[in-house]
């Protein structure tokens, strides 16, 4: 014991209990850096790595909240930031970044076959696609979307297709003016007739094929519009419109229907002697 009285000691362990207290309050501003505060660097428009050696000399650290995707901006360029740039915060603060994505998303590619240039351009932009060469066809749909394509390669609905890809557009032109009488057809293969079809600016329409296996080796025996009508007049067609066409795996039997017919033999007991 001591020999001092107990409220000396109570006294003295009051002292130490507040000297103790004093000493942690006036080490807490040193602590959490009190009353040190500095203005957030602009990091928006730069790479990440130039905003990650900006923010760490500014006393900051920094974390990706979230990506998105802009063709037009820079691989990982910073999209966003918060705290906004020149706000005062506290030093050792947290950054954070919203980036441009390295490696573009997939999006479906939607069906624009029946869409008018217009719309359809509307649709690729919300997509973020591009419109990229636009061709015309003769084709009675006039200023309608009729094919898609991708490097020149048809592209299918739902087709997975990078962000930023270009499309081009094949776009009807509607009926041609100059009408020509209908091409024979019949007779011919139905890759020959589908090739002639194609050149010459028709639509391939209706294909009927009858106990036919291989379509390109089948002949065509019938089709629509006929080569004459049954006065013997040639019907005209205009680029655009419809052929459609009648497939056998046999050849048609050719009737020269042109030339009369040979009379009838004779029995030969009643010919000429």
């Amino acid at each position: 014991m001591t020999g001092r009285p107990l409220w000396v000691n109570l006294l003295w362990a009051l002292a130490l209990v507040l000297l103790l207290l004093l000493i942690f309050v006036l080490s807490l501003n040193g602590i959490t850096r009190h009353g040190v505060a500095r203005n957030v660097p602009a990091v928006t428009g730069k790479t990440l790595a130039e905003a990650e050696k900006l923010l760490e000399t500014g006393g900051f650290d920094y974390v990706i909240q979230d990506s998105v995707y802009y063709d037009s901006l820079a691989p990982s360029a910073v999209i966003k930031q918060v705290p906004e740039a020149d706000a005062v915060v506290k030093v050792n603060r947290t950054v954070y970044l919203t980036v441009n994505r390295v490696i573009p998303p997939d999006v479906d590619m939607p069906n624009l076959r029946g869409y008018n240039l217009r719309n359809a351009e509307m649709l690729l932009r919300n997509l973020g696609l591009r419109l990229g060469d636009t061709t015309s066809r003769p084709d009675f749909a006039k200023g309608t979307v009729l094919e898609q394509t991708v490097n020149g390669n048809p592209i299918s609905p739902g087709s997975k297709i990078r962000v930023g890809s270009t499309i081009d557009l094949v776009v009807g032109s509607g009926v041609g003016m100059d009408a020509k009488e209908v091409p024979q057809f019949v007779g011919m293969t139905y890759e020959q007739a589908r090739a002639l079809i194609q050149s010459e600016g028709y639509i391939l329409g209706s294909v009927v094929a009858t106990g036919v296996r291989d379509s390109l080796a089948a002949y065509v025996v019938r089709q629509s519009p006929e080569v004459r009508d049954s006065k013997g007049r040639a019907f005209r067609i205009r680029p655009g419109q419809m052929v459609d066409l009648w497939l056998d795996a046999n050849p048609p039997v050719r009737i020269d229907t042109t030339s009369a017919a040979p009379p009838p033999a004779a029995p030969v007991d009643q010919q000429p002697q």
